[in-house]
């Protein structure tokens, strides 16, 4: 159960009810704060708890509860501590490209670790990063995207050097979001246009940022510019419709808004695997029905 001297990564519930993240739970005040707010999950960081906090947190109503066996526990616990390195090397990594220093080869790492762990459990992955703060949004939603990736890459019999360039362009896709102001990205209102216009600039200013660097292979520009088109013509940033639109941009497309979908936001509650999967198939003019089946059968 949740007690003290645990170290909370994020709870899932409105910043209203709840806003603290990324603490060492020391009060009861703060105890009592969760418990009693609408948060269904509570992701705990067990390295950074000074208790032993045993399996992760999922604050359910009794008759929910299902019993898991030692070995998902296990996975749980490992993929959550994947997610808090990547991130950190993410967060380090994206802060260096904005400052003009770019290594390629720091983000190796986060690549093997996210496919392992996308090996592993896809579902768990899912799970694991569904919960994202305002402030590590962009990383936790990147490196989502760069599992997912890499599951249907091998899906879509890709050749191993090409599924480890798309781990690595879901990994960078939105690094143009960095340079977008966060009061825009973390608005939960209607933006204005002049706010959906700097948002949808994203893919412009990751792909000419990362066009400066030689060693970014042209499959990973290609992924960060249009990874924001649709079939139909009516994504952005050049419209591009299916016939332009190669294998690897159209499964960067899948995963990025199946990774939206299910995701807790401040306005709104996680879709299930199921409801995201089903909306994005009755939108086939929009997205790529063989990928989608192909994502479902990720979860099988």
């Amino acid at each position: 159960m949740l007690r003290k001297g645990m170290f909370i990564e994020s709870v899932e519930c409105s910043d209203l009810e709840f806003s603290g993240r990324r603490f060492l739970l020391e009060t009861d005040s703060a105890l009592h704060s969760i418990l009693a707010s609408s948060a269904e999950n509570v992701l705990v960081n067990r390295v950074k708890s000074r208790v032993d906090c045993g399996i992760p947190v999922f604050r359910q109503a009794d008759e929910d509860l299902q019993p898991k066996s030692v070995q998902e526990l296990d996975q749980r616990t490992r993929i959550q501590h994947t997610v808090s390195q990547v991130t950190g090397i993410l967060r380090d990594g994206f802060e260096d490209i904005k400052l003009g220093k770019f290594d390629i080869d720091r983000f190796a790492p986060a690549a093997r670790h996210i496919a392992a762990s996308l090996k592993a459990s896809p579902h768990l992955l899912v799970e694991v990063t569904r919960l994202k703060t305002k402030d590590e949004g962009t990383y936790v939603h990147s490196l989502a995207v760069g599992g997912l990736m890499t599951g249907l890459g091998h899906l879509s019999g890709l050749e191993e050097e090409t599924i480890k360039e798309l781990t690595l362009a879901g990994l960078l896709h939105d690094l143009g979001k960095l340079m977008i102001p966060n009061a825009i990205l973390n608005k939960t209102g209607q933006l204005t246009d002049a706010e959906r216009k700097a948002i949808r600039s994203h893919p412009e200013r990751g792909y000419m940022l990362l066009k400066q660097y030689p060693e970014v292979s042209d499959l990973v520009l290609e992924i960060c510019r249009f990874h924001h088109e649709a079939l139909d013509g009516s994504g952005y940033p050049l419209g591009l419709r299916a016939d332009q639109l190669s294998l690897p941009i159209r499964i960067c497309t899948v995963c990025d808004v199946f990774d939206a979908l299910t995701s807790v936001r401040p306005y709104k509650r996680a879709w299930s695997n199921t409801q995201a999967l089903k909306w994005m198939f009755d939108r086939g003019h929009l997205f790529d029905k063989k990928l989608i089946l192909r994502m479902g059968s990720l979860f099988d």
